[in-house]
């Protein structure tokens, strides 16, 4: 305490000095708008500033729960966007068996990717206790990605559109002409389309989209657009090489999709055939 004592005593005159210097600020602010809001300003820019990094830094912490509710939210949405268009569907067709099924997604993340081979496949963190089954699709908000082909209680592996057993229904945009998307083993972005008549209009750039006429995907999601076009030997159809709108080497997450009238439509399928 006398050191205390004695440290203000050796310091009063600068002590006194600040206080004073202090006070008149006080005052000058006070009396005068003009400094009253340069300091106040000043103040809020000095704060502000601190504000902003700390939140920056919790942001960059907390990308991955942001990024997971972004995907549930997505989630619900694209249900619900698939339910008001079977609705309008439903509103438009007066015959009901051109009805498209409902479809429902869910999120789920990729642990593995491979894309370097010629029979590829992703695994997910996700499986049979979330839902998930065989031969649901598998596609980002960019497009197509592939198929489920196994499932365990909590992870299922995906057959990718970069393997030589992938065959997927997809049509030009811009007409009703379609054909079997499938890879030659190349370029993990480029995959090809083959079987389109080569009555199809057809040019660089044209988008490409899945065609419906399975029941694992709904018809309308992209998939790429047309990079450049050939004819087969005969003429008779096109060897089309599609650019993919996803990058297949940089899957994070992705959509399950699940046709919930499949089990339905399978079964009178299977019984036509019996017949």
């Amino acid at each position: 305490m006398q050191q205390i004592i004695n440290f203000l005593i050796r310091n009063k005159n600068n002590i006194l000095f600040l206080l004073l210097l202090t006070f008149s600020l006080f005052l000058t602010i006070q009396s005068h708008s003009y400094q009253k809001s340069n300091f106040i300003s000043s103040a809020n820019f000095l704060s502000g500033g601190i504000y902003s990094w700390t939140s920056n830094i919790n942001s960059y912490f907390n990308l991955e729960q942001y990024n997971l509710r972004l995907l549930e939210e997505n989630e619900r949405l694209r249900t619900r966007l698939a339910s008001y268009e079977d609705t309008l569907k439903v509103k438009s067709y007066t015959d009901t068996s051109t009805f498209d099924a409902s479809y429902i997604f869910r999120a789920s993340e990729v642990i593995n990717n491979n894309y370097a081979k010629v029979d590829n496949y992703l695994t997910l963190k996700s499986g049979a206790r979330d839902g998930i089954e065989r031969d649901m699709g598998v596609v980002t908000s960019k497009g197509i990605v592939g198929i489920v082909e196994n499932v365990s209680p909590n992870y299922s592996t995906v057959i990718s559109i970069l393997n030589s057993n992938s065959r997927i229904n997809a049509q030009l945009k811009k007409s009703n002409h379609f054909g079997s998307l499938v890879w030659n083993g190349e370029d993990p972005n480029v995959v090809q389309l083959t079987d389109v008549p080569s009555v199809a209009p057809i040019a660089e750039g044209d988008t490409i989209i899945t065609g419906g006429r399975s029941l694992i995907f709904p018809k309308g999601l992209p998939i790429g657009f047309v990079k450049d076009y050939s004819l087969d030997q005969s003429e008779s159809y096109y060897q089309i090489n599609i650019q993919l709108f996803n990058d297949m080497t940089n899957i994070g997450y992705v959509y399950v999709i699940e046709n919930t009238q499949q089990a339905e439509i399978r079964a009178l399928q299977d019984l036509s055939k019996d017949e």
